[in-house]
C-alpha cells in the first residue's frame, strides 16, 4: 500500500532536511505554528526523493548530512529542472565564510548558521517565500548597452562581443540594473532590495553574484574595470567612454 502525498498547506509546504531529531522537531514545530505543512528528511538521499515526489515550496537543508551533504543536494536540485525553483535555506553549524559562500554559489537563497533563533528562521523562510513568489516585472523592450556588452530584456539575453553569456537569472537581473544605472554607487542592501526586491537576507548574495559577474564580462576579474567597487558604499556600474572606444576603434 503506497501513502499518499502530503497536503500543502495555503501558506506552504515546507521540507525540513536535518539528521538531528532535536534540531528538526523544533523547526518542524514553529513552522507549524507559522502555518505551514512540515515533512521531514533526515539525510540527502530522502530529501532529493521527497522532493521529485512532492515538490515542497521551501527547503530548509542542513549542510552535514548523511549519505549526500547539503552542498549536493542544493547542487543536484539546481541542475534538476523539476528541483531548479524549489527556493532553500540553509542550516547549519558551520560558521565558515568559504561554506556559506559555496552554498549561495551553488542556489541557496538564504542561510542561517546554528545556534539559531527559531522565530527568526521563520522569518528568513517568510522572506524567502515572499520574494520567490513575488511576480515579475515586465522587462524593458530596449536594448541596454555598454561598449560591446549588449543585454536584451525582452529575451532574457546577454552577450559581449557577440559571444552569448552563460547568466542566471539573478546575474541577468543585476547587470540590467547597472546597466540602467551606469555611474550610481549602490549600497549591497540597496541592491538586494531594488534589484531582487529583498528586504531580508544575506548581503554575501551580493558579493557573490558581483563576483561571478566579474567572471563573465570583465577582462580581468581580479582587476575590474565595468563593476568597480566604492570602498565604504559597494558597486558601480563604470561604462567604456566614448572617448575610449574612439581610440580602441583608431587603433584597430
Amino acid at each position: 500500500m503506497t501513502s499518499s502525498p502530503p497536503q500543502h498547506s495555503p501558506d506552504g509546504h515546507i521540507l525540513v532536511v536535518d539528521d538531528d531529531p532535536t534540531v528538526a522537531e523544533v523547526v518542524a514545530r514553529y513552522l507549524l505554528r507559522a502555518g505551514y505543512s512540515v515533512e521531514r528528511a533526515a539525510d540527502g538521499r530522502t530529501a532529493l526523493e521527497r522532493v521529485a515526489r512532492t515538490r515542497p515550496d521551501l527547503l530548509v537543508l542542513d549542510l552535514m548530512l548523511p549519505e549526500i551533504d547539503g552542498l549536493e543536494v542544493c547542487r543536484r536540485l539546481r541542475a534538476d529542472p523539476a528541483g531548479r525553483g524549489v527556493p532553500v535555506v540553509m542550516l547549519t553549524a558551520k560558521g565558515d565564510e568559504h561554506d556559506r559562500i559555496l552554498g549561495l554559489e551553488l542556489g541557496a537563497d538564504d542561510y542561517v548558521t546554528k545556534p539559531f533563533s527559531p522565530r527568526e528562521l521563520v522569518l528568513r523562510i517568510q522572506s524567502v517565500l515572499r520574494r520567490s513568489a513575488a511576480p515579475t516585472p515586465p522587462p524593458s523592450p530596449e536594448l541596454l548597452r555598454a561598449g560591446d556588452l549588449v543585454l536584451d530584456p525582452g529575451a532574457r539575453r546577454a552577450h559581449r562581443a557577440g559571444r552569448e553569456l552563460a547568466l542566471t537569472l539573478r546575474e541577468f537581473d543585476l547587470l540590467a540594473f547597472l546597466l540602467q544605472h551606469p555611474g550610481t554607487a549602490f549600497g549591497r542592501e540597496e541592491l538586494m532590495h531594488r534589484v531582487w526586491g529583498w528586504d531580508f537576507g544575506d548581503m554575501s548574495t551580493v558579493t557573490v553574484h558581483v563576483r561571478r559577474l566579474r567572471e563573465k564580462v570583465e577582462d580581468d576579474p581580479a582587476a575590474p574595470c565595468l563593476i568597480t567597487t566604492v570602498w565604504g558604499v559597494g558597486y558601480r556600474f563604470d561604462p567604456v567612454s566614448d572617448a575610449n572606444a574612439e581610440n580602441e576603434a583608431a587603433s584597430a
